[in-house]
């Protein structure tokens, strides 16, 4: 369940001091829109260009102070083709007419990009350039502006390409398809791992498949000259020419890299480590075959900044990795081991959000009651941090010690529960649903269930037949001054029948609403009916994006193949 209280402010897919930067160079002023329009913050190189303060600018919405058509008249908003940046959640570039505070028109160039806060688009933040008339006498600085801007936004959609996955391979091979052939004829990304180095990455046409150069690589030795283990080793990045390029190998990864260079006939190259945190993480090999069109000492430097940020993506995806190994450790830790039944099949999964560091509220759990029914019980408590970890682990003690001693119907036990969290913690929001597997060995069974403001059970039928358990639905957890007695239901469990309980991460994606998650959830478990108990939590977790917004807990039983309802 995300955090209610959690107020941090929206961040750039692309980084806005990197923006700024880009401004100062090439003459570009930026802004960025919140969802509405609003101008929430705009750079002083904007501000001059539009003949207005920052004041001026900061809170009004940017279409109706600013967007004109070329004549200077007002442009509807469906016709404004920058003021629908913030629906379209993408990158994008145009061209457009700013009214300045004196009254004159700006032609201007612009590059939208989305604008994101914890996966979910707030906005868009918009980058803009004067176009400069097309005189013949100013050619050389149309050509350098539109170089620079043509840099900016490839390292626009650089970001986005690295931003978009968690695997920092994956990210890399990306990368390598954005720059060829926008930048350069072929690139190679190779990754250091444990200090060995692998080539991860490969774009271009070499006359032939890259799988030949993929895969693990020589050492990085001492001593050697050659630029790529030169870069490997920490060295700056470094503009390579003909002679370079024709200098003989001295270490057998040098020849490696002589042998690609040989074969993508490069006559010019650029040799960047991939840095993050005073680390060399790996390097960065662009490579151009026409001798009329070397890299120069600009594109050195975009080819730094592109490598510097593959870099960073690297590590947070290292850190990323690590962070959630120690926060899935850790929950589960927290969480119980299943008791073993003699009749009943019972398995339960849970999968950490995609902030790897967070560990979160929710949890599962089963276990025995003395007059033999099966409590089941699935929760979630507000919060992604060790406090909300904390927190569930005291909600889930509390109600194995109710549920234990007094043996109540399941409304009268979360009826309790409502009670002793106002008086003896500090636990802010909360649900879940508590529910009791009751039958003799042979059945028939039943299930008895409340809920505090948790999503329903999802009860699948052997023949494949899904229906929510929609009954018993009261407020959430912790509110006895508004609930008043909490609602029982049962319902008769059918021989091979498998009852699911889960947390609200496997129906509500940044993919799927509530509604069209509930609706693919019913589908994929009324498939699955079948599956053994296990592969089927797996196979609706397998169903899902690889990265989700929130934490999620399920719990399935399946009943046995005879008995059942009367």
């Amino acid at each position: 369940m995300p955090d209610p209280s959690s107020g941090e402010p929206a961040a750039a897919v692309v980084s806005v001091e990197f923006l700024r930067e880009m401004s100062e160079s090439v003459g570009a002023g930026i802004y960025v829109l919140d969802g509405v329009g609003r101008i929430t913050s705009v750079s002083a190189r904007a501000a001059e260009m539009l003949g207005r303060t920052v004041a001026q600018l900061e809170g009004v919405g940017a279409h109706g102070l600013f967007h004109r058509r070329r004549d200077g008249s007002r442009m509807p908003y469906a016709e404004c083709e920058l003021a629908r940046v913030i629906t379209q959640g993408r990158l994008a570039t145009g061209t457009a007419y700013f009214l300045r505070g004196d009254g004159e028109l700006l032609p201007v160039s612009w590059t939208s990009l989305p604008v994101h806060r914890e996966g979910h688009r707030t906005g868009a933040a918009v980058v803009f350039t004067s176009r400069p008339r097309p005189l013949a006498g100013k050619a050389p600085e149309v050509r350098e502006l539109t170089g620079r801007t043509a840099g900016l936004s490839m390292v626009a959609d650089a970001t986005t390409v690295l931003a978009s996955t968690l695997d920092a391979d994956k990210a890399l091979r990306r990368l390598a398809r954005l720059v060829v052939p926008r930048f350069a004829e072929w690139a190679v990304f190779v990754r250091l791992a444990a200090g060995l180095p692998h080539c991860v990455a490969v774009a271009g046409d070499a006359g032939g498949s890259p799988a030949p150069w993929l895969g693990p690589l020589p050492p990085v030795p001492d001593g050697s000259l050659h630029p790529l283990v030169r870069v490997l080793r920490g060295a700056p990045a470094m503009l390579l020419g003909p002679e370079d390029i024709a200098s003989p190998p001295d270490t057998e990864l040098a020849a490696w890299q002589e042998e690609m260079l040989r074969s993508f006939g490069t006559v010019s190259a650029i040799a960047a480590p991939l840095t993050a945190r005073h680390q060399v993480l790996g390097s960065l090999t662009l490579g151009r075959t026409d001798p009329a069109k070397p890299f120069d000492a600009r594109e050195l430097a975009l080819a730094v900044d592109l490598a510097r940020r593959a870099g960073l993506a690297m590590d947070n995806a290292r850190l990323f990795s690590q962070q959630r190994d120690i926060a899935e450790t850790m929950q589960r830790h927290l969480l119980t081991d299943l008791p073993e039944h003699g009749v009943l099949q019972l398995a339960a999964r849970y999968r950490p959000a995609a902030a790897g560091s967070q560990i979160g509220g929710d949890w599962y759990d089963a276990f025995p009651l003395p007059d033999d029914a099966m409590a089941l019980v699935i929760g979630d408590i507000a919060g992604h941090d060790m406090q909300a970890a904390a927190r569930m682990a005291q909600v889930r003690s509390m109600l194995r010690t109710l549920a234990w001693e007094h043996q109540e119907p399941p409304g009268l036990i979360v009826g309790r529960m409502d009670g002793a969290l106002e008086r003896l913690t500090d636990t802010p929001l909360a649900t879940l649903v508590y529910a009791r597997v009751e039958g003799p060995a042979r059945g028939p069974w039943q299930l008895n269930w409340t809920s505090a403001g948790h999503p329903p059970p999802l009860l699948v039928s052997r023949d494949g037949s899904a229906r929510y358990l929609d009954q018993g639905h009261g407020p959430f957890l912790g509110l006895p001054e508004l609930v008043g007695p909490r609602t029982d239901c049962t319902e008769p469990l059918l021989p091979s029948s498998t009852l699911l309980l889960y947390t609200d991460g496997l129906v509500e994606t940044h993919v799927d609403h509530l509604d069209a998650g509930m609706r693919r959830l019913r589908l994929q478990a009324a498939a699955l009916a079948r599956a053994p108990v296990g592969e089927f939590c797996d196979g609706l977790l397998a169903r899902l994006p690889d990265v989700t917004d929130d934490d999620i807990a399920l719990l399935a039983v399946r009943l046995p193949e005879t008995g059942g309802s009367a």
